[in-house]
């Protein structure tokens, strides 16, 4: 069975709502919903089809696009390679070009559908957001850390992991039922760095597993958001066998608590990133303003563990 690659844009308004299409009648799967975008023709590499396609299918003229995941699917009579780009920035209003209803959607409430399966999981990892903050109560005290995560509620930040090493079980657990209590109102989401059984005993929304535990692991937990720490394509591999939500690289850059180690720098993050077929986090040495980079080099967006509180 031949395998068919295609680019598919993501494209994105500043409120979050992505561009959804209608397959028209007389088209295979018409009247299931796409992401827009068409097949890669040859010569032609992913970011150039995705131009072509966007221009022929919508005609709008690609500004920014920036390299997301990579997905393969099989469908009863094909299998597909889908090149995803996150695309922000275009001309002129996106218009049917071709028959197909057009629809502006929030990734997490859809109100069309059914979706192609294989643009189902797309969804969820749209609804996780660019900065992904991890807690450092052991430098700043619990009183520092918990003042200013209520200031990054008030801005905006909408997922956390709660990483203190330093505590015993029963300091975890006080902690943990403070930050739980205040993210609530936010709707934001808070993974435990830790095992499973504690994340769901304290009512966390899932687990970041570290990159030992992530080695360990023959099967992820079900009912939860699954995350871990890669530093090599091994343990990225891994992560993808085992289908986790989204996973963090590192050290991109030097960082204060290690600042001799060896990191990957971004063209070593962009070699491990392309070509993902799950959402990854840049971690290491981050900085809110290196967000743009970051999507330049294939990141989903940027973690931060002393950037995201100062």
């Amino acid at each position: 069975m031949s395998v068919v690659r295609a680019a598919v844009a993501i494209l994105q308004r500043p409120d979050g709502k992505v561009l959804l299409a209608e397959r028209p009648a007389g088209k295979p799967w018409e009247g299931w919903w796409e992401f827009p975008g068409g097949k890669i023709e040859a010569g032609e590499t992913p970011f150039h089809a995705l131009v072509r396609e966007l221009r022929e299918e919508l005609g709008v003229e690609v500004e920014k696009a920036t390299p997301w995941m990579l997905r393969r699917f099989d469908y009863p009579d094909r299998k597909v390679e889908l090149h995803f780009f996150i695309v922000r920035d275009w001309q002129h209003e996106p218009r049917s070009c071709e028959g197909q209803q057009l629809s502006w959607q929030y990734p997490t409430t859809l109100t069309v559908g059914p979706m192609l399966p294989a643009n189902e999981p797309i969804l969820a990892a749209l609804g996780l957001p660019s900065i992904y903050a991890i807690s450092n109560a052991g430098e700043l005290g619990e009183k520092g850390f918990l003042d200013r995560l209520r200031y990054a509620l008030d801005q905006g930040l909408r997922l956390l992991q709660l990483r203190e090493k330093h505590l015993s079980a029963d300091g975890l657990q006080r902690l943990a039922e403070k930050v739980l209590s205040m993210v609530q109102p936010y709707q934001a989401r808070v993974l435990l760095n830790g095992d499973v059984d504690t994340a769901c005993a304290l009512g966390f929304a899932g687990v970041h597993f570290s990159a030992a535990s992530l080695m360990a692991l023959s099967e992820r937990p079900q009912q939860m958001l699954c995350a871990a720490s890669c530093h090599d394509a091994r343990e990225l591999a891994h992560a993808q066998s085992l289908s986790l939500d989204f996973v963090v690289l590192s050290p991109v850059l030097p960082t204060l608590s290690h600042p001799d180690a060896p990191v990957l720098g971004w063209d070593g993050f962009a070699g491990l990133a392309h070509g993902s077929s799950l959402p990854v986090y840049a971690l290491g040495g981050m900085q809110p303003e290196y967000l743009e980079q970051a999507w330049q080099q294939g990141a989903h967006g940027i973690a931060m563990m002393r950037g995201v509180w100062s």
